[in-house]
């Protein structure tokens, strides 16, 4: 079996699964935040009109909630999310409440590894369709919807299909001026956005053994727009020294077998990438940078669960040190503990001495809710994951998804512009 069976089988205390078997998994971690965490609240008073007593959930210290889609608060319905989410975990006990204006907060997907909420071995799920992300450090980690998320709050499983596995093996490194954004905007460009409808895009490789953890996140959170399950890396010596510097030494990996099936495996070799821009309005509309280099913008976004941790915030530095931006600039810290790091370090300095804006962890903009969408007809090159029409603002706006490296070199040209070509 290879790992996401090997796990699911393990969650549901069966000795082999298969693709296509349909199982009941314990589930180790779920977690709800201010969009999400309304609509499952909504299902439980469903299900209290019908007569069900819902005093408690499963176990508080598996569930964790983040605020972080409508922070700060958009309007008075998302100020009121709050308080209801606010109100839910004092009734239930649950202690991991990541709250905006105290202290530490941010994208529910940043925290998950930020504060190691997630483990390798785990059945983590989350109502968020990027739940994926935390596959990076060998889990198996999928998004559900409210009515999912409310059934494993109150009895900690939920059924799964075991899905099939296509195999992502990277060869080599990725040059200097490649991130693994530009790697995940290529797969997807060749793969397509239905490419791994419910199957799990695992990635491996001496590519992925030289990326760093943060990296490979960038990686998985991604496999989303594949339309994944789910994104998974088997853990190795990175991951472990990761979670050790946030203090979590024990924990149960998972590995595959060597002999372990996958339903396809795609090849890449990492030296021969470029960097990639997708087009609107998919994130497979791809192409090399180069080929855009005539796109006039109105807008950079560095931020997002995808395009926002600290070592994107550093390859961003690197192109904006010394330089001026010509274009709106809005950088945003994907959680309060990156954005002090990125303080003490230096690097909002350098943000705000190039002209940028540097804004609290949020995901208003990557989602058009607040915090900087866009108006008809602007053009933004963004460090987030979706661009279909409408996503950041104006359904006749247009976003160009790209690395951080690929941001700040446009926000510095004003046109989009490969990192290689900036003077």
């Amino acid at each position: 079996m290879n790992i996401t069976e090997k796990i699911l089988a393990r969650a549901s205390g069966k000795t082999q699964v298969s693709p296509g078997d349909v199982v009941f998994v314990n589930v180790d971690k779920v977690m709800v935040h201010d969009v999400s965490g309304p609509g499952v609240l909504a299902v439980f008073e469903k299900l209290r009109k019908k007569g069900m007593v819902i005093d408690k959930v499963w176990d508080p210290e598996r569930v964790w909630v983040a605020e972080d889609h409508f922070v700060p608060a958009a309007d008075k319905i998302s100020a009121q999310n709050v308080v209801l989410l606010t109100n839910f975990t004092k009734q239930f006990g649950i202690k991991r409440h990541f709250k905006y204006g105290m202290g530490q907060y941010g994208i529910c997907h940043t925290l998950s590894h930020e504060e190691a909420m997630v483990l390798p071995g785990e059945v983590y799920v989350g109502g968020d369709s990027h739940t994926n992300t935390t596959g990076a450090l060998g889990a198996f980690a999928a998004g559900l919807g409210h009515t999912d998320v409310a059934y494993v709050l109150l009895n900690g499983k939920i059924w799964f299909k075991v899905p099939e596995t296509l195999f992502f093996k990277i060869n080599g490194k990725l040059p200097d001026h490649v991130m693994a954004k530009d790697l995940i905007l290529k797969i997807i460009g060749d793969i397509g956005t239905d490419g791994a409808a419910y199957k799990t895009m695992q990635f491996g490789g001496t590519g992925i053994s030289e990326m760093s953890v943060e990296s490979r996140l960038t990686l998985t959170n991604m496999t989303t727009e594949a339309g994944a399950k789910s994104g998974i890396v088997e853990p190795d010596l990175k991951i472990r020294e990761y979670l050790a510097a946030r203090g979590v030494t024990k924990y149960d990996e998972v590995h595959g077998d060597t002999d372990a099936q996958y339903e396809k495996i795609y090849e890449y070799e990492g030296s021969e990438m470029e960097p990639v821009v997708a087009k609107p309005f998919s994130p497979a509309n791809t192409v090399v940078a180069r080929d855009l280099s005539s796109v006039e913008l109105d807008k950079a976004y560095i931020g997002s669960c995808t395009g926002a941790k600290l070592e994107d915030l550093q390859a961003a530095a690197k192109i904006l040190k010394g330089r001026t931006v010509k274009i709106r600039t809005e950088i945003l810290p994907a959680a309060m503990s990156i954005f002090r790091k990125a303080m003490d370090t230096g690097l909002l300095k350098i943000f705000m001495d190039a002209g940028a804006v540097v804004g609290p962890p949020t995901c208003g903009a990557c989602c058009g809710a607040h915090m900087g969408v866009l108006a008809k007809d602007e053009i933004c090159i963004s460090t987030t994951n979706r661009n279909f029409p409408g996503r950041m603002g104006h359904v006749e706006s247009q976003t160009y998804l790209a690395s951080p490296l690929v941001a700040a070199a446009s926000a510095v040209t004003g046109k989009i512009t490969d990192p290689r070509d900036l003077k």
